[in-house]
């Protein structure tokens, strides 16, 4: 028997996002795997300085690319980020906010409850 996913608070994980359609199995959900090797389990708001702060790290989460169905995201989208992403940026003070009921408690083995409840404020 299949048990739910759990978010970090200990609930059934609740979708991310279906407009843009995100999650590492674009489901809209911020599920994961043992072949997820990013572990994108983070739902967060996107902000301008994320965005940029994660350009300026390799990944361009902004430009369009069609040939992956990928249309590029915006602030104030909401997108599973990599864990170990968003904790570098949580680190440089550029962390976007986190949606804790969207957030697959396998982020718990990359930052702490109290580091993500710090940046949930807005949603």
């Amino acid at each position: 028997m299949n048990t739910p996913a759990l978010n970090v608070l200990g609930t059934p994980l609740v979708p991310c996002s279906y407009d843009p359609l995100t999650g590492y199995f674009r489901d809209g959900c911020c599920n994961t795997r043992a072949d997820d090797t990013g572990s994108h389990v983070i739902c967060a708001r996107l902000t301008s300085e994320f965005l940029q702060f994660s350009l300026s790290r390799g990944n361009d989460l902004i430009t369009p690319r069609p040939e992956y169905r990928f249309a590029g995201l915006r602030p104030g989208d909401r997108w599973c980020l990599c864990a170990m992403r968003w904790k570098e940026a949580f680190d440089a003070g550029l962390a976007p906010p986190v949606v804790l009921e969207s957030t697959h408690r396998r982020a718990l083995d990359f930052v702490s409850l109290e580091q993500l409840q710090s940046s949930a404020g807005t949603k």
